[in-house]
């Protein structure tokens, strides 16, 4: 079993930033990719910014260019640091592991965190 948390949402003016984090617990071997979705309302969820644990990363076009994902393999951690926000990209914005091995039995999950709301005024 993993647990992610995440922290850092809020809410911001147009123009400014915002830096998400989440913190994967538990018996962790490894992490395939960690990353963050997020869900307007109204909206399907959609996959905002992932990084492979060998650093490779994958943006949603809508944030290209603004956003950028990091991760430290070994804390567990992943971070999104949000610069120019937009009202649209007000969401719950949540934190993902996917292809998230435990210990004793390596088998492999994906893991939802709980969400972090965003919101951008105009």
């Amino acid at each position: 079993q993993v647990h992610l948390v995440e922290s850092g949402g809020g809410l911001v003016q147009a123009g400014g930033s915002l830096r998400l984090s989440c913190l994967a617990s538990g018996r962790i071997f490894s992490i395939n990719s960690m990353g963050w979705y997020r869900q307007a309302p109204g909206k399907e969820r959609e996959l905002v910014a992932s990084m492979s644990s060998r650093g490779s990363t994958n943006y949603a076009d809508s944030v290209k260019g603004r956003f950028t994902i990091s991760r430290d393999n070994a804390k567990n951690t992943v971070a999104l640091q949000m610069n120019n926000l937009k009202p649209e990209d007000t969401a719950v914005y949540y934190c993902t592991a996917e292809g998230a091995y435990t210990m004793p039995t390596m088998t492999s999950y994906d893991y939802w965190g709980q969400g972090t709301q965003v919101t951008v005024s105009s």
